[in-house]
């Protein structure tokens, strides 16, 4: 039986993988650069970093001088200034997007002066704003630079390990910002290196990671996923999808395909780590469709995750902001409109979505903040309607609509593709892991609900019943799900043998949601084998591409994409 790929790969195209630093410094040795810089996130160990290329530098005869960017940064003071002043400036969750550039936040351009002889290495954030005669980048995946803020050994540019505020401003200034600037250099990279081991980094050459990326994009392929222990349930992906959870309680979120945190794997094991973003440097346009790639501004508008409430709790009630609020007011072009997908669900598990139809707005907004600053619990049924959990059925999330799902089920959420900007109406007064409340975010939440998302439109609109789209013998199409609000459509193809599909210049995601497992073959012979519970991106330049069973029984395949 095939089972869920946690670690799906994909091969490096021209060149293999460079393990360790002496391969590294062989390179410098080769080339003979006066100036090498080394860009790359503030919350890498860049100490290490310097420390491993000296040494093996020395052990090759190679002077080396090295320059570190955070001394020509501005001062703390003015960075937070200039990053995050405004109208959340004091919010304790949130902060506007930051959209400046990176050079904005040094005092005076970074540099290092050419040697007489060897070389002189610039590293850290900026580093490729100074004259260099090489250019490398650095980098490690969103988790580990998270975790390294988390346990207070890194911090944002312009931040000393420890501060309160670090992980708001990593998430809310570096990563935005940083994504720009590394995204602008892909194209001079001249070498990349996966520095998520320290003690052991692995590096391509740059001509072998664009060429790699760009080949990726040509067919279907899966991001890496990211597993992550919650307040609540965990259970089924541990005992369905068979993953390791290790020492954490549980397993509740699966990030499948998020742009701003995915990555792809490339090589052999240990393979290289490459963030998303540079995907979409690399191939946007065959990737996305020049339609949508322009739509979107380059950035990818669909994510697929799992919330995995079985054996466990309540997701919290919350609602997305809605268009314009995202706009002015958190600094992001689309908002996150949503829809759930229910996988597996336990009897009397239900889906919280859309305001009651006697509701009272003002009386709802003094009971949740008569829990929140009492600790006393609220009676959300009061105030939001809940419904039965069907199994493969697709709940529509427009942004302002209240909703959660209860205990007892795994969603696959599929939906637009912004930052992290819940607004949580109630946390049934829970601690997360590390035993602090869960904060909830009553003046957002309540100034983007949406009161037209009540009573019987709520059945009727966003609880909709499949339409046949197409039909052949052992195969039918269905509609699962369409709002004029949502960007999005989600289709399901049910078929019992195969079937074929096409891009039509856009691009798919799709998911086995039932079944054993799918090949998907693509131009050129390409094969891709699918198992239950897997995203998987369909390239719009794929065009033509079809599925076929290879397991018992029919197979049901959600599709997502642009309408």
């Amino acid at each position: 039986m095939t089972r869920y790929d946690p670690r799906p790969r994909y091969p490096l195209s021209g060149g293999g993988i460079d393990r360790g630093y002496g391969p590294l410094a062989a390179a410098i040795g080769e080339r003979q650069p006066s100036v090498l810089a080394i860009d790359g996130p503030s919350t890498l160990d860049w100490n290490r970093l310097a420390v491993g290329l000296e040494s093996a530098l020395d052990r090759i005869g190679h002077p080396v001088r090295i320059v570190h960017t955070r001394d020509f940064l501005a001062d703390a003071t003015a960075i937070e200034r200039r990053t995050v002043d405004g109208p959340l400036r004091d919010d304790p969750v949130f902060a506007r997007l930051f959209d400046g550039r990176l050079d904005e936040l040094f005092a005076r351009r970074p540099m290092a002066e050419r040697p007489d002889q060897g070389t002189a290495m610039l590293i850290g954030p900026g580093a490729g704003l100074a004259d260099h005669d090489l250019l490398w980048l650095a980098d490690h995946p969103r988790r580990v630079s998270a975790d390294a803020v988390k346990r207070g050994i890194a911090a944002p540019v312009g931040m000393t390990p420890g501060q309160s505020d670090a992980g708001r401003r990593l998430v809310f200034v570096d990563w935005p910002m940083l994504d720009r600037h590394h995204r602008s250099q892909l194209s001079a990279v001249d070498r990349f290196i996966d520095a998520a081991e320290p003690e052991a980094p692995r590096s391509v050459t740059g001509e072998v990671l664009r060429k790699s990326l760009r080949e990726l994009a040509a067919a279907p392929f899966r991001t890496l996923p990211t597993f992550a222990p919650g307040p609540w349930g965990g259970q089924w992906m541990r005992e369905t999808l068979g993953i390791d959870a290790g020492d954490a309680p549980n397993l509740a979120w699966s990030y499948e395909l998020i742009a701003p945190e995915s990555s792809v794997l490339l090589g052999d094991e240990p393979a290289l780590e490459v963030g998303f973003e540079m995907v979409l440097e690399a191939a946007g346009p065959a990737l996305l469709g020049a339609e949508a790639y322009a739509r979107f501004e380059g950035s990818f508008p669909i994510r697929f995750d799992y919330l995995d409430t079985v054996g466990g709790g309540n997701l919290s009630v919350h609602c997305h902001p809605q268009e314009r609020y995202m706009r002015d007011v958190f600094g992001w072009r689309y908002t996150q409109h949503e829809s759930y997908y229910v996988m597996a669900t336990e009897p009397g598990a239900h889906i919280f979505l859309g305001l009651r139809d006697d509701v009272d707005a003002d009386a709802f907004a003094a009971d949740a903040a008569r829990s929140q600053h009492a600790g006393e619990p609220l009676r959300i049924e009061r105030f939001v309607q809940t419904h039965e959990a069907r199994l493969h059925g697709l709940y529509l999330i427009p942004a302002g609509t209240p909703h959660a799902s209860s205990a007892g089920n795994v969603v696959l959420e599929i939906s637009a593709t912004p930052y992290l900007y819940s607004l949580r109406f109630y946390d049934w007064l829970r601690e997360d892991l590390d035993g602090e409340l869960r904060p909830v975010q009553l003046d957002h939440a309540f100034a983007n609900l949406d009161a037209r998302r009540a009573g019987d439109h709520v059945r009727e609109q966003l609880i909709p019943e499949p339409r046949e789209v197409r039909r052949a013998p052992g195969f039918v199409e269905l509609e699962l799900g369409r709002h004029p609000d949502l960007f999005f459509a989600v289709h399901r193809l049910d078929f019992d043998g195969q079937v074929r599909d096409e891009t039509l210049e856009g691009f798919h995601v799709l998911n086995v949601v039932e079944g054993q497992a799918v090949e998907i073959e693509s131009g050129a012979g390409r094969r891709h084998r699918l198992s239950y519970g897997e995203t998987i991106l369909v390239p719009a330049s794929v065009g033509t591409y079809s599925l076929r069973s290879t397991g018992r029984g029919p197979c049901r395949v959600v599709k997502a994409f642009v309408a």
